[in-house]
């Protein structure tokens, strides 16, 4: 793909021609989601810059947000307007429970029905889907082929990677699910990464058109908090996120412990891991709140009231390299302390934006790092300098910008012939034959008595003339190459 220079500023959105996106999603407003939050901010920048936006996704069920209601939710088979004009085409679901197996089938059973309603959404320009889930992307595949139109993958998280490192498969299935994810991303038109890590891991297994596209924020609803105050009792630690196998949160809750009475731990989220995190605090005898998911203006009040967000990742999966918390672009523009337990491409965001302490994974590590700021509290200022490669890095005004660019740049340059899809080419054998069959002859055209049907025989007879039979076959042939 031929890179350019995505176009800015209102004048420049304005003059693009219109163009309709199919989105494939297993999580979307109004639950609370990565792929949600990301592509709600992007949606809205999208139909600024002439975008009609559809959007395929299973009924509000998991991880619900703070606009979740029986109406909001909708119903499957169902199509209902979003808040910001996008159509959203629901699919059913199959919640049996937060754990792996449960997370698997309920994946199975909302990509198999996308597949079907993404068939019945009308004419678009280009399907997108974004994963982590798996079945989905087999599903955006065949709507794209039957459709005939560009497939744009969008990786969030360093599949096959990292389904090996979360032993999700095992023994011969891993195989398959590894070559089944490959083979779509190979058939791609693009590929979008989060992260320049995993885009170039794609570019050396020889995936084609790559590019990177980071998680963001929309930084102008995003305030810079005052700092903390210079003295207080405790230092307060906030991790604010899932409490998943992803995070290995029990490192927190053993720092803390480690830590005593200087430091006052806060875990605010939902996770597969929650009771077992709840259940060792309590073994350890260590004073961690445990709150639920919070939301919009009360995040940003409990960051306030926080001297140090905790951004976490398990160090012992390999793929975690090239993965960065998507609440790290948010923290870094607040302006707060970081402590980060990340390695790769994560600690070289933070290194390089010049905020936060990297510090190992280790709880006796943890709990050092906090004593020492506990103990020194100026090491908690930030100079903003955070906040300032978040604008010019990771705001989703920009992001949008450079996805609209490279989506027009699919549609152009990869986009199939005109009717290559099978609906299509089904829709001009049909229209074919009817014209065929309907279109008027002159009588004088064909030899035989006044008013005879040109596909009639001679004299009459109800045999086909030869002539206009192989003609019609030609015409049917014709609809379809």
């Amino acid at each position: 793909m031929t890179p350019t220079s995505p176009p800015t500023g209102t004048e420049a959105a304005s003059s693009q021609p219109p163009l309709r996106l199919l989105l494939l999603a297993s999580s979307y407003w109004p639950e609370h989601s990565p792929p949600q939050r990301r592509w709600y901010s992007l949606v809205s920048h999208l139909r600024e810059r002439a975008w009609s936006v559809s959007v395929v996704c299973p009924v509000a069920h998991y991880g619900p947000g703070p606009d979740y209601s029986e109406t909001t939710r909708g119903r499957a088979w169902r199509r209902q307007t979003g808040f910001l004009g996008e159509q959203i085409h629901r699919v059913p679901f199959l919640f049996v429970g937060d754990h792996r197996t449960g997370k698997l089938l309920d994946q199975l059973v909302s990509a198999a029905a996308s597949a079907v309603r993404g068939c019945l959404t009308g004419r678009q320009d280009v399907v997108v889907v974004t994963a982590p889930s798996l079945p989905l992307l087999a599903s955006a595949l065949v709507v794209a082929r039957v459709k005939g139109v560009p497939l744009v993958v969008e990786m969030r998280d360093a599949w096959p990677n990292l389904a090996e490192d979360a032993s999700v498969v095992r023994g011969g299935s891993r195989s398959l699910v590894n070559r089944a994810v490959v083979s779509v991303q190979n058939r791609a038109d693009l590929v979008v990464t989060v992260t320049q890590g995993f885009a170039r891991t794609l570019r050396e297994r020889g995936v084609r058109n790559v590019v990177t596209v980071r998680n963001g924020i929309l930084l102008e609803r995003t305030p810079q908090l005052p700092p903390p105050p210079v003295e207080r009792d405790v230092l307060r630690v906030l991790y604010l996120g899932n409490h998943g196998e992803s995070q290995s949160l029990d490192r927190l809750v053993r720092a803390a412990h480690l830590a005593g009475d200087a430091v006052e731990l806060t875990l605010v989220g939902q996770g597969s891991q929650k009771p077992a995190l709840k259940e060792l605090a309590r073994e350890l005898g260590v004073n961690v709140r445990f709150l639920p998911p919070e939301y919009r203006e009360l995040v940003f009040a409990r960051y306030q009231a926080t001297d140090s967000i905790v951004i976490c990742l398990r160090d012992d999966w390999k793929s975690f390299e090239d993965t960065i918390p998507s609440k790290t672009y948010e923290v870094l523009a607040v302006g707060r302390h970081i402590t980060a337990v990340v390695r790769g491409e994560a600690a070289h965001v933070l290194a390089e934006a010049g905020e936060g302490d990297i510090v190992g994974s280790d709880p006796k590590e943890i709990a050092a790092l906090w004593l020492a700021l506990a103990a020194d509290r100026s090491r908690l200022l930030t100079h903003g300098s955070g906040r300032e490669w978040v604008r010019h890095n990771a705001d989703y005004a920009d992001l949008a910008v450079h996805y609209d660019q490279h989506l027009r740049d699919t549609v152009r340059e990869h986009s199939r012939a005109c009717g290559a899809g099978l609906l299509p080419r089904a829709a001009r054998l049909v229209h074919s034959l009817r014209r065929s069959l309907r279109a008027p002859s002159p009588a004088s055209a064909w030899p035989g008595r006044a008013g005879a049907s040109p596909s009639a025989g001679p004299r009459g007879t109800g045999q086909p003339v030869a002539g206009f039979h192989r003609a019609s076959e030609r015409t049917a042939g014709g609809a379809g190459a």
